[in-house]
């Protein structure tokens, strides 16, 4: 019973870890600067879920549930933005700038808030279930 929490729990957290990932897409969506005012565009954040979870104290729970495997800038999101006033625009008016889809990234978020409310609804019947076994035997 205790293991199905934990497994419930690491679900939770990978899901609160890509919809972390999709909010700061989302809002970073149109950035080309660092905070100095470098030209920096803003790299997509991608994160790789596995199975498992290698942080369980036990052999066999280490085989359950779900870990965040790496989370990761992808450097080949950048696409050509028609921008000749800008200051980081090359000789033909371009700016590499991040390309991320706004509606993609709030269908990841959506997917991930609702994978994050099934591990909710799961870690709450399992607390349930133990509540009346205790019950049961007292």
């Amino acid at each position: 019973m205790f293991g199905s929490l934990d497994i419930s729990t690491s679900g939770m957290i990978a899901q609160r870890v890509r919809l972390t990932a999709s909010s700061a897409n989302i809002a970073s969506a149109n950035v080309i600067e660092d905070q100095w005012g470098n030209y920096a565009p803003f790299l997509r954040r991608e994160v790789v879920l596995a199975s498992g979870d290698p942080s369980a104290g036990s052999r066999e729970g280490r085989g359950l549930g779900v870990h965040v495997r790496e989370v990761f800038q992808n450097d080949k999101a950048l696409r050509p933005k028609w921008d000749p006033d800008s200051k980081h625009a090359d000789a033909n008016g371009y700016v590499m700038a991040p390309d991320i889809n706004p509606m993609a990234e709030q269908v990841d978020a959506m997917e991930a808030s609702r994978a994050y409310e099934a591990n909710v609804a799961a870690a709450e019947v399992t607390k349930a279930m133990l509540a009346q076994a205790l019950r049961l035997i007292a």
